[in-house]
């Protein structure tokens, strides 16, 4: 059985089940292809993160990054756990607010935000607006100064940290679209100029190394840079920032050779060292905040599909063709990411196979999983992906007019669909004929 499955996830006809429900049953129930979230799961690691601050007995604020999976559904579950939100457009303020979380739980993130968007926040108080930029101070200032208004605002730092993960992943280092460079001044420089604007009030200092990590030594890096900036800005400016956010990217399992420690021990390391460094610099102990999204989401996601066709070729590894794919999990197509899957009938069979499994999407690189070893299969059968709660749905798309699947949420034995599957309709409901 997959290491990633527990016993007591299989039920007693031998079928996999999420939260209690059979997995079988939810795909004839909603049909396939179907993202299924465990609650439990998103909220013991929320849980788990706010009890490292609880035991450290330090101020803290669980940020989660919202483009990981958005949904009003999500939004409501983190709110009832007294999570913030990392939102980062126009769009996710809207849902945000469509779910009832107080605008005064967002931060606001992104490299290119227009006027329209800092508005919104503005108007809707957003609790902080992370500038990361030159254009973005002297534009929100502008904003600010129209609505006669103030706003809490944090800077975005890049400490010129490269983190062990994919290119694409990579944020805190010099050469990054995102945030004030601190090697050649720039973030000293943002700091003058906010601290020059009467009608923003800096609250803190922020960084993101970079997602998908294993190994702590980066955090703990970050965190004495950041620390060590704060007390050379006290000292030259007399600012103390009542936050230190050192962002997410907490490397989750996707497959059996990725060694991850728990996502709380990450963070456990980051508390202990901003403490050690804060005292030392006799500076202030700042509250403390990070920002996971895959870390949460990630593991309690599960994508089922129906295995269709196959193609067998003498000497070439088959493949096995399932009823999505790239429009519903872009990233084994984009950044080649790895994905375990069970069959979700009997996923202590033993393997007797090594397969490709193969979406159906016109494309060559519509490739899922690239070595799956599996049992005996037959068209019919639901094949369950694992760990897929993470930028799956927030990236699918309609390509080759394939609607986006359903998303279900399941706790204690009961299931409840929170997106409804599109259907041919929605795909055209914003075009205009000739």
């Amino acid at each position: 059985m997959n290491e990633q499955i527990s016993s007591n996830q299989i039920n007693s006809a031998g079928h996999l089940t999420i939260g209690g429900v059979d997995t079988l049953e939810l795909a004839q129930r909603y049909g396939t292809p179907l993202i299924v979230y465990d609650v439990a799961k998103i909220k013991s690691q929320i849980h788990h993160f706010q009890k490292v601050f609880r035991d450290n007995h330090v101020k803290s604020a669980v940020v989660y990054a919202t483009k990981a999976f958005e949904s009003l559904a999500m939004f409501q579950l983190a709110n009832k756990e007294h999570c913030h939100f990392d939102v980062v457009s126009g769009g996710e303020i809207y849902a945000a607010l469509a779910a009832g979380v107080p605008g005064k739980m967002m931060i606001f993130h992104g490299n290119n935000k227009s006027r329209a968007e800092l508005e919104m926040a503005v108007r809707h108080h957003l609790g902080a607006i992370m500038l990361d930029n030159f254009h973005e101070i002297d534009l929100l200032n502008s904003v600010l100064d129209q609505m006669n208004s103030k706003i809490n605002v944090m800077i975005r730092l890049t400490p010129g940290i490269t983190a062990e993960t994919n290119s694409y992943d990579q944020t805190g280092q010099v050469d990054s679209k995102f945030g004030f460079d601190v090697q050649s001044g720039q973030g000293e420089d943002a700091l003058k100029q906010v601290l020059h604007s009467p009608r923003m009030n800096l609250i803190g200092i922020h960084c993101h190394i970079g997602s998908q990590i294993f190994d702590v030594t980066g955090f703990e890096i970050a965190a004495k840079k950041m620390v060590k900036f704060a007390a050379d800005w006290k000292r030259k400016y007399n600012f103390v920032p009542k936050i230190i956010d050192v962002g997410g990217g907490f490397g989750i399992r996707y497959v059996k050779s990725d060694h991850p420690i728990a996502p709380e021990d990450f963070v456990d390391a980051i508390v202990k060292t901003i403490k050690s460094q804060a005292a030392k610099q006799h500076l202030p102990m700042p509250a403390i905040w990070i920002e996971p999204g895959r870390s949460i989401v990630g593991p309690a996601g599960y994508n089922l599909y129906t295995i269709g066709s196959s193609k067998r070729v003498p000497g070439i590894k088959p493949y096995v063709d399932v009823d999505g794919g790239m429009g519903d999990n872009i990233r084994p197509a984009l950044y080649h990411a790895k994905y375990e899957a069970v069959l979700a009938n009997d996923p202590n069979a033993k393997p007797v196979q090594n397969v490709r499994i193969a979406g159906k999407y016109c494309e060559s690189g519509d490739i899922m999983i690239q070595n799956q070893p599996l049992p005996k299969i037959k068209p019919g059968d639901i094949l369950a992906v694992l760990d897929t709660g993470a930028y799956g749905y927030s990236m699918a798309m309609d390509y080759n007019m394939n609607p986006r699947p359903a998303v279900v949420f399941v706790e204690n034995g009961k299931s409840k669909l929170v997106i409804r599957r599109e259907t041919y309709a929605d795909m055209i409901r914003l075009n205009q004929k000739l």
